[in-house]
């Protein structure tokens, strides 16, 4: 058995633009190489696209299409 503390867990905090944890946590997993501005642009650009093709907000498409692949 180790002798150290157990790691403590940390919140994830909600992304700017949309106020959502799931947003912040699949930026997150998105990102490689710590490359978050990265990750950010290429998901609020995908956003984007998904809010002009569909007229829906994209964070609701987003949330619906997690739903689907539980």
């Amino acid at each position: 058995m180790s002798r150290r503390k157990s790691a403590v867990k940390r919140t994830i905090l909600a992304d700017a633009r949309y106020d959502s944890q799931t947003v912040s946590k699949f930026i997150n997993v998105l990102m490689y190489q710590g490359k978050k501005a990265t990750a950010e642009r290429i998901f609020y650009g995908a956003m984007d696209l998904v809010e002009a093709r569909t007229s829906q907000p994209g964070v609701n498409v987003f949330k619906q299409c997690l739903t689907n692949l539980k």
